[in-house]
């Protein structure tokens, strides 16, 4: 039997699961529907539903465009950055196209780490209400400007989930596919469920709670509170295209991908739809709270009355489906830093695998990233900063599906949309390029509830996004170090060549990724000379 060793290819990463692994860990996307559905109802009421709904459809159908490129693309791993690169050089050169693709991973990673900060706080203080332990001493480390205060207890236990999740990330895809599956059922099942139950009293539902999808008294709504609040919609709502983050690990290649993307939007549209919903429909407009347990427990006692159980019977699928945000956190982002590490746009730091064949150096730094996000202490504030990236690499992703349809139309692929979705891609990116720069400049004001509030939060993302820029310089500076030594691996010296924004040829006459010197060459959807219409594509 081949060693493990033998089995992880030189590069990219071990094919290691198939379409229902990618799925399972892609739930984590769709899972956030726990956070985001009782912030979206206690501050938007009814029309909550008409907004998540909305961004949600936008959302699956962004999961399909990319079940078209990943199945072009099928060994490129990290979801959504991965594919950046390869879409956009049709339109601006291979230069140019490689650091969209590195922005776009930087933005990504930005986007998603953060969800393990966010739900290990919601996790920890769900455990001190059901274990009924003390948060500890409150401490405020980086003031109420940034953060709220929070207990030294929580902190710890925060610090022990994120180090007890790492375990199973770092001992391969295997694994962690199938810790995914086993936190998968125990909370979509539960919570999927938690939909359907109104109905087996009827009594419990007010369908005149929804009519007219009406906000909550006194809520004015206009153009700007409406693009305020889509800001952080869209950090949750079009999450299942986490899925994509694995296809370049499963063995099936583009059916696989197609399956599990196909797969994850369309439940992803039926989960963040009925869950608000049902939440208006049951408990009404005038909610007194966010927090999901709280919420989710009133929500089950409005059906099944009081009992010390229902905390049970919510918590415990609540804290599952947290830990299966927080291990996709850790694991598909790392995937992505990875792969921008292999492109060449990262540091090389990112490269490294372990035995498992899976990128720890990048899991491991995401961890670390996390222990400090959990000081800020507000999940509120961290959906703020962190979709300064994400949004921002998501919008990018319909730019590029547009660009590489328009420009590249007959490049075989084994899973074709129709040809209106490029100009669908292209509206949806037009609308969220607006509601990125519109809505999250208004959204922290509006979010957090305070007008003297400033844009400070949303500023910080985008300058953590510009940090893009000396991460890159510090690898050209690595790579060009290793040149002069003569210890440049063969694959990778286009990676040092090509400076921001220039054109620099490699000093074998090769650009990067292997193409004549110069902006002008293109690359096919397996990575060599794009083949004629009608040619099959070349082999890797």
């Amino acid at each position: 039997m081949a060693s493990i060793q033998e089995a992880v290819p030189e590069k990219g990463l071990a094919k290691g699961t198939n379409w229902w692994g990618a799925f399972v860990i892609g739930l984590a996307g769709t899972i956030l529907v726990t956070g985001i559905a009782p912030f979206v109802v206690q501050g938007t009421g009814a029309l909550g539903i008409i907004l998540m709904g909305v961004m949600t459809i936008a959302g699956c159908f962004l999961c399909f465009c990319l079940a078209e490129l990943a199945t072009m693309w099928p060994d490129r791993t990290g979801g959504i950055p991965s594919f950046a690169t390869e879409s956009f050089r049709p339109l601006v050169g291979n230069t140019a196209a490689r650091h969209i693709g590195g922005t776009s991973g930087w933005a990504y990673w930005l986007g998603w780490f953060p969800v393990a900060p966010i739900n290990v706080i919601l996790t920890a203080s769900y455990l001190a209400v059901l274990f009924k332990f003390s948060p500890g001493h409150l401490i405020d480390p980086v003031g109420t400007t940034w953060g709220t205060p929070i207990g030294i207890t929580i902190v710890l236990v925060c610090f022990a989930l994120l180090i007890l999740i790492f375990i199973p990330a770092y001992l391969g895809i295997r694994l962690g596919a199938a810790f995914a599956t086993v936190l998968g059922v125990l909370s979509m099942l539960p919570i999927t469920v938690m939909i359907f139950l109104p109905f087996f009293k009827p009594s419990s539902i007010h369908w005149s709670n929804v009519a007219g999808f009406h906000a909550p008294p006194h809520i004015v709504v206009t153009l700007t509170f409406v693009c305020a609040w889509f800001f952080p919609i869209l950090w949750n709502v079009i999450a299942m295209e986490a899925a994509a983050c694995y296809v370049g690990e499963c063995r099936g290649g583009a059916r696989d991908a197609k399956i599990a993307l196909t797969a994850e939007g369309l439940f992803g549209v039926f989960i963040y739809i009925m869950t608000p919903l049902m939440f208006v429909a049951v408990l009404g407009l005038a909610l007194t709270t966010a927090d999901p347990l709280t919420l989710y427990v009133t929500y089950t006692r409005h059906i099944f009355g009081t009992g010390s159980w229902v905390e049970w019977f919510v918590g415990i699928p609540l804290i599952a489906a947290l830990a299966l945000s927080v291990l996709n956190a850790i694991m598909g982002v790392g995937r992505s830093l990875y792969q921008a590490a292999e492109d060449g746009l990262l540091p090389r730091w990112f490269e490294h695998k372990n035995r498992h064949g899976v990128p720890d150096y990048a899991m491991a730094f995401n961890v670390v990233c996390s222990m400090i996000l959990v000081l800020l202490g507000s999940p509120l504030r961290i959906y703020i900063i962190s979709n300064g990236g994400y949004l921002l690499s998501c919008s990018l992703a319909f730019l590029g599906y547009f660009v590489y349809r328009q420009l590249r139309p007959d490049t075989p692929r084994p899973f074709r949309l129709p040809t209106v979705a490029k100009w669908f891609a292209l509206g949806v990116f037009i609308v969220w390029t607006f509601i990125y720069f519109f809505g999250g400049w208004n959204s922290p004001k509006v979010i957090l509830a305070n007008p003297n509030q400033g844009p400070g939060l949303y500023l910080l993302g985008l300058l953590i996004v510009a940090l893009y820029a000396p991460l890159y310089w510090w690898r050209k500076w690595q790579d060009n170090r290793l040149a002069a030594r003569g210890r440049l691996p063969e694959a990778v010296p286009a990676a040092a060549s090509a400076g921001l924004g220039s054109g620099a040829s490699a000093p074998d006459g090769q650009s990067a990724a292997g193409l004549p010197a110069g902006d002008d060459g293109v690359v096919g959807p397996v990575g060599g000379s794009e083949a004629s219409p009608g040619d099959p594509p070349a082999a890797r």
